[in-house]
């Protein structure tokens, strides 16, 4: 087919020349509907049969023979009235198919020159041929045959209009290029699927073996744990058999509570046991043998001979006593004329050497027994310890007994219950094991009593939670540390606090009554060192209820550790009730052990009286005093309410000192430090610190050598 052949790209109407010829679908129409259209790009197929034909630069494209080629027509956005025929006088048959043959495709794409868009410079014409022809199909008003002539002569006579076209820039290479990118970017990222896949598949298979040796590992410590429960649960019930034997075998020695009925009541009374009663049959007869012995040297004073005799010295004998005495012929006598009195012999007389025999032995039995009655007096003594700790296991022991958690509970599914340490008011502690962090603590069970109301058990929950707050904060080596807190049931709940083996300083105070002046300083140093730190937190914290009893021995004994407890009574010195100038409110006036409060708590007046980190210092200066002296240094024999009444504390404006035991100035000095009456004068905590009492002493500098 030659180039000029003409193919039928329209259907086949009458053009009415009556009516105007550039209708909305014409393409000689400005602001045509077909010009905000975008062509459809160029497929290789259409390149292709492009090409075929032996179209020269300039020429219309013209397809190969025996090929129908398809343009796309734009969508058509709206639907107008009038569609059915050009210019109102198409036929009524509606569309018809257009033969591709009968015109030539030249005709329908009229050149523009100045119509063209500007191209940017370096751009390239997407054909390969470089051939310059519109990127959007004809409208189909504009492929009728019949008005040719007429659009040429109109397009002669009216001003060029601008056609948008919108021309790419990629050529057939170009595509194919981006295709085979795109099919290798295609492959790839299915590889990497693929990959990703497999690598997912090897995870899930690493995150199920580790799975399953994460539950062997947890099941093997659930194991270990069960063995330790069991252990644990043996070794306790094995110590409390024995705790129970050496009890009843205390029982004989040192003596048990009997009860006894008095009225129509039965009191429990202390019977002392055998060993009691052997030290006190021995120290019977030692007073006995003793009042013998004095028995016995006033007869032989009376034997005493005089200084006379015997020249008058000691050891020497008269010249009457050195010849042997010869028995003198008693004179005779009738029967009937005998005497009516016998005079007594004389006392047989004794040499100085012989009185002075019997003396030494009188004094040495004498001696001998003094030193006896002082051993069977420290026996005593420690028996009496024994008892105390006798005394104090049985209660424990009962106390365990009556305890509903004697049966080894694990309270939150991991603290271990293994016996009772002892009982207070409200409260109970327990020694546990913590089967998670594997140590032992201290459990201390508070139990609400069930008639309280309900505004006193949350009162009382309310100040327990409050010093949970306090406690749980701090974190010192002279500090018991607090670990957890939970709630056990509606009327009960738990506080787990460091596990201390040895007892309190109070108990240690009562076996031995005194402490060297050395182990007091040692004990008062770590004291201080607490409170220090309980000073220079943010905000600060007043112990306030400080004590022997709330000083625990980590060893047992004053040579060590110690830790300090009990934060029932702190004070949170914040800057809403602290005032550096005058301290803060005392809240629960009344509270606290009076032996070692201030004088300042127990001011009575219209406002609360003012106290600061200086009621512990005072504190400190009581429980140094009792360490030395075995007594407190305000009513030692008073009882809390004698000193509430009394006024002891207020009266309290200077210390004494006892003579015995030897304490050093520098000690009492500190003593003094801390027992200032007023507040103002009292010495604060860092000033304490800094003591020159509690300071290391100074390294002697080495002497010069001499020249």
């Amino acid at each position: 087919m030659s180039a000029g052949s003409q193919i039928q790209m329209a259907p086949q109407t009458t053009v009415n020349t009556g009516q105007p010829l550039h209708n909305q679908d014409s393409n000689m129409s400005t602001g045509s509907s077909h010009s905000d259209k975008e062509v459809d790009a160029l497929t290789p197929e259409k390149s292709a049969a492009m090409r075929g034909s032996n179209a020269v630069p300039g020429s219309a494209l013209v397809p190969p023979s025996g090929a129908t080629p398809t343009i796309a027509m734009p969508e058509r956005k709206r639907k107008r009235k009038g569609e059915e025929g050009v210019g109102g006088g198409g036929g009524g048959g509606g569309k018809q198919r257009h033969n591709s043959s009968d015109k030539n495709i030249r005709e329908y794409f009229a050149k523009h020159p100045s119509s063209s868009p500007v191209r940017l410079a370096g751009a390239k014409s997407p054909s390969p041929q470089g051939a310059n022809y519109p990127m959007y199909p004809p409208s189909p008003s504009s492929l009728l045959p019949s008005a040719n002539d007429f659009l040429r002569s109109a397009s002669q006579q009216r001003p060029h209009t601008s056609v948008k076209q919108i021309q790419t820039e990629l050529t057939c290479e170009r595509i194919q290029e981006l295709e085979t990118q795109a099919s290798s970017d295609l492959e790839v990222r299915n590889n990497r699927i693929d990959d990703l896949t497999r690598s997912n598949e090897e995870l899930k298979h690493q995150v199920q073996a580790q799975s399953k040796v994460i539950d062997q590992h947890k099941s093997h410590i659930n194991k270990c744990i069960e063995v330790v429960k069991k252990l644990l649960n043996e070794k306790s019930t094995i110590e409390k058999k024995e705790a129970r034997q050496r009890c009843m075998q205390n029982r004989l020695r040192l003596g048990q509570f009997v009860t006894q009925r008095v009225g129509a009541t039965f009191q429990e009374n202390w019977t002392d046991g055998h060993a009691f009663q052997e030290l006190t049959t021995r120290q019977e007869d030692i007073t006995t043998e003793k009042e013998e012995i004095d028995r016995q040297k006033k007869l032989l004073l009376k034997k005493r001979p005089s200084n006379n005799e015997g020249g008058g010295g000691r050891g020497k004998r008269t010249s009457s006593a050195s010849a042997p005495s010869t028995p003198q012929p008693q004179p005779l006598h009738n029967g009937t004329d005998a005497p009516t009195f016998l005079k007594p012999d004389p006392l047989p007389s004794m040499t100085w050497q012989e009185y002075y025999e019997a003396d030494e032995i009188l004094k040495l039995r004498q001696s001998a027994l003094k030193k006896e009655d002082a051993d069977l007096q420290l026996e005593m003594e420690k028996l009496e310890r024994e008892r105390n700790l006798h005394i104090r296991e049985l209660k424990r022991i009962h106390n365990e007994d009556q305890s509903r958690f004697s049966q080894h509970p694990v309270l939150s599914d991991r603290y271990l219950l293994l016996m009772l340490l002892g009982k207070g008011g409200f409260s109970e502690v327990h020694k546990a094991f913590d089967l998670r962090e594997q140590r032992y603590t201290a459990c201390k069970v508070h139990q609400l009593n069930k008639d309280w109301k309900e505004d006193k058990k949350a009162n009382y929950i309310k100040h327990a939670l409050r010093e949970y707050n306090i406690h749980k904060a701090l974190d010192h080596p002279r500090i018991v540390k607090l670990y957890d807190v939970f709630e056990i049931d509606g009327n009960s709940f738990c506080t787990v606090l460091e596990y201390c083996n040895g007892h309190d300083l109070d108990f240690y105070l009562k076996q031995h009554k005194t402490i060297p002046e050395r182990e007091a300083r040692s004990i008062v140093m770590q004291v201080v060192s607490a409170l220090k730190y309980l000073n220079e937190i943010k905000p600060p914290v007043i112990h306030y209820d400080l004590k022997p009893g709330n000083i625990l021995l980590t060893e047992g004994n004053v040579c060590g550790e110690i830790k300090i407890t009990d934060f029932g009574l702190s004070k949170v010195m914040d800057e809403e009730n602290y005032n550096p100038d005058h301290g803060m409110d005392l809240t629960s006036q009344g509270a606290g052990t009076y032996w070692y409060l201030p004088p300042e708590c127990f001011v009575v007046g219209k406002n609360p009286p003012k106290i600061s980190s200086k009621v512990d210092v005072w504190s400190v200066g009581v429980i140094f005093y009792q360490c030395l002296y075995g007594k407190k240094p305000f009513g030692h024999n008073q009882s809390q309410a004698t000193i509430l009444e009394e006024n002891t504390i207020l009266k309290a404006t200077e210390v004494q000192f006892a003579n015995k035991p030897t304490v050093s100035n520098e000690a009492k000095s500190f003593i003094r430090a801390c027992l200032a009456y007023h507040k103002e004068v009292r010495i604060d905590v860092f000033g304490l610190a800094k003591h020159e009492y509690l300071q290391p002493p100074c390294p002697r500098r080495p002497r010069p050598p001499r020249p």
